[in-house]
């Protein structure tokens, strides 16, 4: 009987630090991690994780969206779990039980997680939507310094080391690189 712990985030980005923590905490002896969209089954550590387990064994995920994303994703895996004899343990929910209340709870908390998710991208879209209706609307982190500020970083440029202009003006020394590279090419 060994406790396994599933660690998931989204993006690159994103640390899994927190949640490695606290499978730790929660006693497992092996915890399997990776970096990938939530939205699909097939991701390989989750895979391979499932191939391991065996009857006795408890899966462990701090959250349920790190489970799965949708109802239908979450209730076909833990029912195989379930007819596997692997116990489920969601921190944040505590141990799904193999009983008519602990999958109707487990229905219940899936269906409002896909739910949120579901709230997450409609908002999402719906405020690009509204974006987009503004004439200056650009897709993407909106810049950072104003064309003034790398204007008068390229006049200094050429006065002065790439290191003095970035200490000088607070813009980073790979912006600066960034910024060269792409006037060179416009040919500004």
């Amino acid at each position: 009987m060994v406790i396994f712990g599933y660690a998931r985030v989204s993006t690159w980005g994103q640390d899994l630090e927190s949640q490695i923590v606290a499978l730790k905490k929660a006693g497992c002896e092996k915890i399997y991690t990776e970096k990938f969209t939530g939205t699909k089954i097939d991701r390989k550590e989750f895979q391979t994780l499932l191939k391991e387990l065996s009857e006795g064994d408890t899966l462990v995920v701090t959250k349920l969206d790190r489970f799965a994303r949708s109802t239908v994703q979450g209730l076909e895996t833990v029912q195989n779990l379930f007819k596997r004899g692997i116990k489920v343990h969601i921190l944040n929910m505590g141990i799904i039980e193999n009983t008519p209340t602990g999958r109707l709870t487990f229905t219940i908390f899936s269906a409002f997680a896909e739910f949120e998710r579901d709230m997450i991208v409609e908002r999402t879209q719906e405020g690009k939507a509204i974006a987009k209706l503004n004439p200056d609307f650009r897709e993407g982190r909106p810049k950072k310094f104003s064309k003034d500020q790398l204007d008068l970083a390229m006049e200094l440029l050429k006065k002065d080391t790439t290191k003095n202009v970035s200490r000088k003006t607070g813009i980073s020394e790979a912006s600066l690189y960034r910024e060269k590279r792409r006037r060179k090419h416009q040919n500004l």
